[in-house]
């Protein structure tokens, strides 16, 4: 393929930063081509200072609409023609930015809901492991319940003691048993409520949470949004 010329991909990033490497990587590695050229045109806005997402949503901490509303801003005026965000509780922000970015935004968890409908066999339920922010807010409840798809989550303990313990760990540097196994436990409590996939509802979750590990398919919304990212692009260009 040749590089679409009308298509510039932005990434609102730093929510956190290794997520937002790692979905720029998944970007790269999903981008059909075998040289520099066949590759997408991408502008990086990571800016670790827009406050925790879900101490917002929780009333603990300020709102990161403003953060967000400007990195949109300086996507746009670097050429950006669509925008990805690699974290699913900032989607709990994107109807107060939408309007005002200018740009499209690709809506990651809007994408996953649909990619669970492909799935063979069919996924009636679904397990979640996600930030205490994006639980709140009902991101995924919302969607899923779109498709007819129920969600089973973590109870509270675990969300508190495992995943949230875990997604801490990650955003600390630490991507060994100290994330991989309170992810490993809460994914199984799920699969044995009869989750027949698990969701790795935030971007730092597949850091520490290895696909093998789990005992049903690990879906990765990071993934879901690149190849969604990608699709779009090479479909604008026919």
């Amino acid at each position: 393929m040749t590089s679409p010329t009308s298509e510039i991909i932005g990434i609102l990033g730093g929510m956190g930063p290794a997520a937002t490497a790692d979905f720029y990587a998944k970007l790269v590695s999903l981008t059909p081509g075998s040289s520099d050229q066949d590759h997408l045109r991408t502008v990086i806005w990571s800016d670790p200072t827009i406050p925790d997402r879900t101490e917002a949503l929780l009333g603990d901490g300020p709102d990161p609409t403003p953060w967000l509303l400007n990195g949109g801003r300086v996507l746009r005026e670097a050429g950006a023609t669509l925008i990805a965000i690699p974290c699913n509780t900032a989607h709990a922000f994107v109807p107060r930015i939408a309007e005002h970015v200018g740009l499209p935004i690709v809506h990651m968890i809007g994408e996953v809901a649909h990619h669970l409908t492909t799935l063979r066999p069919s996924v009636h339920t679904a397990g979640l492991l996600a930030t205490a922010g994006t639980v709140r807010a009902c991101l995924y409840q919302e969607w899923l319940d779109r498709f007819g798809i129920k969600l089973v989550l973590p109870d509270a303990d675990s969300q508190e003691r495992e995943v949230m313990a875990a997604i801490r760990a990650v955003k600390a540097g630490e991507r060994d048993v100290t994330a991989t196994e309170p992810l490993m436990r809460a994914a199984r409590r799920l699969t044995s409520r009869g989750a027949q996939v698990i969701v790795a509802g935030c971007t730092e979750i597949p850091l520490g949470l290895p696909a093998e590990s789990v005992d049903v398919p690990l879906v990765d919304p990071a993934v879901v949004l690149a190849k969604a990212v990608v699709r779009r692009t090479l479909t604008a260009e026919e």
